[in-house]
């Protein structure tokens, strides 16, 4: 037990060496730009007073964000989506995934859920003994089941999910704004140091390694900034790029997609004020989400009623129900449909009990 549990604590110490890392190198790059270029190098008072304005705005932007999306504790499924106790003792005695499955979907019943697995069970996590929410997966680095995860990343040491997402989307655009000021403003003082312009000082080596850092962190940092920025457009994360969420109906890779604006809005939050600050505006719980094949299910299909015509009814066009209402609707709906299912297993063990008994008496 001794060992593991120090293998363990070596594993998160080791995890933070990529943060320690970056942390050194925007120290460098802080020290870099100040001291060994705006104060040695920069002639112009002027252009050294503009030139740090600007450079400790993005400064100031890319270390809140990336603070907190290290720091920002992912979220994890409510008590709700445990199992009571007595279920969670009939699981775990229970060895056919029959049995355990109809354990789940008993639960389920109350609970706001579209997704399945690929065999269409009820998502379950057995190392957390949670059912898992709607684009909840459990995080094997984390060791735990994270809300609308995204990803591990190791450059963060967190999971990216429901709770940092938009601070994650954030880092990325502060750090890119952050190397491309840096790379374009230090540029005409790389090229007078590449060709001899300028005396070789103690600044010279700090000036052209920064641009090159700076360049090279601009190309990655650009390409991962843009992929994400075209996951939130579609409103699906990076899970579900590349495993499309399995519905009632079938997979839909774009199941959770309601739209542009309505995808941009479920990241970054209604006002549009708070969009470019790192602080939470997201929208929901993280626990349930809207889809658009909600409607389109034919288990949760619209009931329509065919009262007695009324002429003076007849010309009236009929409302369509409202986000709230169909929700609701649906979860009836789908706890019928989970009724109905377990009737008809029930129904299946009572007939086979019949026929071993007929068989048994005509022998």
């Amino acid at each position: 037990m001794a060992p593991t549990h120090v293998l363990r604590c070596c594993q998160r110490g080791l995890a933070w060496i990529p943060v320690i890392f970056i942390a050194l190198v925007v120290c460098w790059s802080y020290y870099a730009y100040v001291v060994e270029l705006c104060i040695f190098t920069i002639p112009s008072i002027g252009e050294k007073i503009v030139y740090l304005i600007f450079f400790h705005l993005s400064f100031i932007m890319f270390v809140w964000s990336y603070w907190k999306t290290i720091f920002t504790k992912p979220a994890n499924p409510s008590k709700e989506f445990c199992l009571p106790k007595a279920e969670k003792e009939r699981y775990e005695k229970e060895e056919r995934p029959e049995s355990q499955q109809e354990i789940l979907w008993r639960v389920a019943t109350s609970l706001p859920l579209y997704t399945r697995t690929g065999a269409g069970a009820i998502r379950y996590c057995d190392r957390c003994q949670v059912i898992k929410p709607d684009r909840c997966h459990h995080c094997s680095a984390c060791d735990m089941c994270v809300l609308k995860m995204d990803h591990h990343c190791p450059w963060v040491n967190n999971c990216v999910g429901f709770s940092n997402y938009k601070f994650f989307i954030l880092f990325l655009a502060y750090s890119l704004v952050y190397c491309l000021f840096i790379a374009a403003t230090v540029l005409q003082y790389f090229i007078k140091f590449w060709t001899n312009e300028l005396p070789d000082t103690h600044a010279k080596f700090h000036v052209l390694f920064l641009f090159f850092v700076a360049a090279m962190f601009c190309i990655s940092i650009l390409s991962l900034f843009s992929y994400h920025l075209w996951l939130v457009g579609k409103n699906r994360s990076t899970i579900e790029a590349f495993r499309a969420p399995v519905f009632r109906m079938g997979s839909d890779k774009n199941g959770f997609s309601l739209g542009f604006r309505k995808n941009i809005a479920q990241v970054f939050g209604d006002q549009k004020k708070y969009w470019l600050l790192p602080v939470f505006t997201s929208q929901g719980d993280g626990l349930t989400f809207p889809t658009r094949l909600v409607n389109a299910d034919v288990e949760q299909a619209t009931v329509t009623l065919h009262p007695e015509p009324d002429k003076s009814a007849a010309d009236v066009p009929a409302s369509p129900l409202s986000d709230s209402q169909n929700r609701l609707l649906s979860n009836e709906q789908h706890a019928n449909n989970v009724g109905d299912h377990l009737a008809d297993n029930a129904l299946k063990s009572a007939d086979s009990e019949t026929i071993t008994i007929s068989m048994e008496s005509e022998s």
